[in-house]
């Protein structure tokens, strides 16, 4: 059984917007105020996540989280990746922290964050990593699961979803190749992202996130990355299937 938790479900700039007076952004609701998207992954006594946006210190002070094992990273933007400086409290208890991307995001993040890569220039208290190289298609393994890498589009740019058991994670996706709807089938949870209800030129909108939702048939799917747009929490959610739902910040759920 697969725990997850979700630390943000915002966009890049989060909600509320800063200088914005759009009604969501002044809303009370705190199931409209979103951090930068990143999600929690547990199973036994396993802690991984995916994305380390810059509310990642935030978010996992707010879960009182004592260690982690990995973090998985779907592409290279600074909403995803900017967090990477604040495992180094995880680094004393444990050591290098092993972390998951793609070649070109693993290329991104060595030139983002040169110190943390290159030994010759090492100080004490840099972060430490173990870096592994993943591919799509290509399974790998943490601690007893194994861990599916499908390779989806933010437009132009690839971006890297996973599959965990029958929970699936994808964010950033504008479009979903027809060729990998086979790794997306007989899901329990699927999280998708979705923006707002006008089209986005790289992010799914309403409409589009709930006919990929329709075509893989998950039992149950959580959209997330959204912005202040897509309107208030409360309104929005009594519009959708049944079968999905907005997802908010520290929701938590459960996968087989």
């Amino acid at each position: 059984m697969l725990k997850i938790t979700f630390l943000g479900t915002g966009t890049s700039y989060g909600v509320p917007v800063l200088t914005s007076k759009h009604p969501v952004c002044l809303s009370n609701d705190s199931k409209d105020k979103r951090l930068r998207s990143s999600v929690l992954v547990q199973w036994a006594e396993t802690n991984i996540v995916i994305d380390c946006g810059p509310d990642f210190r935030q978010q996992l002070l707010r879960e009182n989280l004592s260690h982690l094992d990995a973090i998985l990273f779907t592409h290279e933007h600074a909403d995803h990746t900017a967090g990477l400086d604040d495992i180094r409290a995880f680094n004393h208890k444990r050591g290098p922290l092993p972390i998951y991307a793609s070649k070109r995001v693993l290329k991104s993040l060595k030139q983002r964050y040169q110190y943390i890569f290159q030994n010759e220039s090492r100080y004490q208290g840099v972060p430490k990593v173990l870096p592994h190289r993943i591919v799509d298609g290509n399974p790998f393994e943490i601690l007893g699961k194994t861990i599916l890498p499908v390779k989806v589009n933010h437009t132009v740019m690839p971006v890297m979803g996973f599959r965990i058991d029958n929970f699936a994670y994808f964010t950033d996706v504008k479009t979903i190749p027809h060729e990998k709807y086979q790794y997306l089938k007989d899901l329990d949870v699927l999280v998708l992202n979705c923006i707002r209800k006008e089209s986005h030129p790289n992010h799914l909108n309403l409409e589009e996130a709930i006919y990929i939702v329709r075509l893989l048939g998950p039992k149950k799917c959580f959209f997330t990355h959204i912005s202040n747009q897509m309107g208030f929490h409360e309104v929005v959610s009594k519009e959708l299937p049944k079968n999905i739902q907005l997802a908010y910040d520290t929701l938590q759920v459960e996968s087989a």
